[in-house]
This record gives C-alpha cells, sequence and structure tokens, in this order.
C-alpha cells in the first residue's frame, strides 16, 4: 500500500518538513513517487521510520542512525548498550532535579509577595500555590528546590510580568517556527530549546543540559506537563522534547 507525505507524517507525528529532511539526507527516501514527482512511501519504509523515531527517543543523532540502519551486518546491541549506561547514569540525577519546570510553571510560588490583585495580573486563572506542598514534598531537598524559592521570594509583580512577557515571546517563536515546518532537529529548534534552558536558569535555577533532557522527557511523561505545552500548540511538546535533545547532543 502506498502513503503520502501527509499521511506518513500525521500517522507518525512528524512534519512533512522532517520527512522532506530525512529524505535529502537519505536518511528515509520513499520507495516510489508518483508521475507528478509526489512521495509515496510503502510499508517498509514506515517501518524504517518507526526505527528512525525510536533511536532518535534514546537519544541518537541522526548521522549514527544512517550507519546503524545501513548496514546490514551491523550488529545495533553495541550502540545501544553505550545509550543504555548514558541513560541509566542519568537517572539517580534526574530523579532529584526533576523539579525543572513544574516548580517554573506550576509553582510560581512560595512566598511570591504579591497583593490579590497583583497575581490575578500575573497569572490570570492560575493559583501558584495550589502545588506548593506538592512540590516541597517531592523536591523540597533539591538544590533546584532551593535555588527556586530563594529567587522566587525575591521577585516583585515586576519581575514576574517581566519572566511571563520573556516566556510568551519565547512560545510565540517556537510556535512560529514549529508551524513554518522546520524540524526539531534544526538548528533554529535548537537555538531556541538552548534559550528555553537559560530561562530557566536565569529566573529559577542552574539548568544543566542532563537535567534540562530530563525535563524534555518528564513533557511527555507527566500529562499535566503534556497539556500545558499542547494547549500552546498540538504537538508543541512532542517537538520540544525532541528540540532539546537534539540542542544537548550538539553540544556534548
Amino acid at each position: 500500500m502506498a502513503y503520502t507525505v501527509g499521511q506518513v507524517a500525521r500517522a507518525a507525528r512528524v512534519t512533512v518538513r522532517t520527512l522532506h529532511h530525512y529524505d535529502e539526507i537519505g536518511l528515509l527516501s520513499p520507495s516510489g513517487r508518483t508521475a507528478a514527482g509526489y512521495r509515496r512511501y510503502d510499508d517498509a519504509d514506515l517501518e524504517r521510520l518507526q526505527l528512525i523515531r525510536a533511536y532518535r527517543e534514546l537519544g541518537f543523532p541522526l548521522e549514527e542512525i544512517a550507519e546503524i540502519l545501513d548496514d546490514p551486518g551491523g550488529d545495533p546491541l553495541p550502540h545501544l548498550r553505550r545509550q543504555h549506561e548514558l541513560l541509566t547514569g542519568r537517572i539517580g540525577k534526574l530523579r532529584d532535579m526533576v523539579a525543572a519546570i513544574e516548580l517554573a510553571m506550576e509553582a510560581r510560588k512560595l512566598d511570591i509577595q504579591l497583593t490579590p490583585e497583583e497575581r490575578f495580573e500575573v497569572f490570570g486563572d492560575f493559583d501558584p500555590d495550589e502545588h506548593a506542598e506538592e512540590a516541597e514534598r517531592r523536591w523540597g531537598g533539591t538544590e533546584a528546590y532551593r535555588q527556586s524559592t530563594e529567587r522566587a521570594a525575591r521577585y516583585s509583580k515586576e519581575d514576574w510580568l517581566r519572566n511571563k512577557a520573556e516566556n510568551e515571546e519565547w512560545g510565540r517563536r517556537i510556535t512560529e517556527l514549529m508551524a513554518s515546518g522546520a524540524p526539531a532537529d534544526s538548528p533554529e529548534a535548537m537555538a531556541l530549546a538552548e534559550e528555553h534552558r537559560q530561562l530557566i536558569s536565569r529566573w529559577f535555577y542552574d539548568c544543566s543540559y542532563e537535567v534540562h533532557t530530563g525535563l524534555a522527557d518528564m513533557y511527555l511523561a507527566d500529562p499535566r506537563f503534556t497539556a500545558y505545552y499542547e494547549k500552546i500548540r498540538p504537538g508543541l511538546a512532542a517537538y520540544l522534547n525532541e528540540a532539546i535533545h537534539a540542542n544537548a547532543i550538539s553540544r556534548a
């Protein structure tokens, strides 16, 4: 059965631009084309795309994925073992640092010295104290939590409004980039992922690349984070996840 590029993009939850990019670099070229030159993918192409997505989820760069898939006699086990060791080594730290953006998004909290009117102006319908107990219970002993609460306690209304404006401006630019069809591992998307990391570091706590990729995984694993980004633009949680991982790999 033959599938159009649009059908494949929807089924795999990737952008058409990403599929075009994979074709251009030889990672996933469609098995056929129509008389008019339009791409047509078959079931074998979809199986290869499934493998590409799986390796990408594990953090493999596109070049290494191509090497694995294009070597019929190759053994992917050494690659997988190496990636397994890297991921396992991160788990302990990520559990401690998973405070991450939930503290930044949910917890605009703890000792925020604002009047009720100012809180509404800054946060709208969101109540930053609503999740305070949960945040303290889950991450109260971490360095990220300590840094974030100390900084939050010093922020004025003007500081919070500036933080809100910076995040909204960042959100506008990444949704525009996503809408343009730019792949999540494009230089532009990685630059916005890096800006996202720096926003966290500047406003809340020191966010390393290791912590940032842990946050990216949480955006997909935790329905609350997924809903937050999906509200900005459908598909943004997965797009940002991929961009953050690509940025971390490129700077390793």
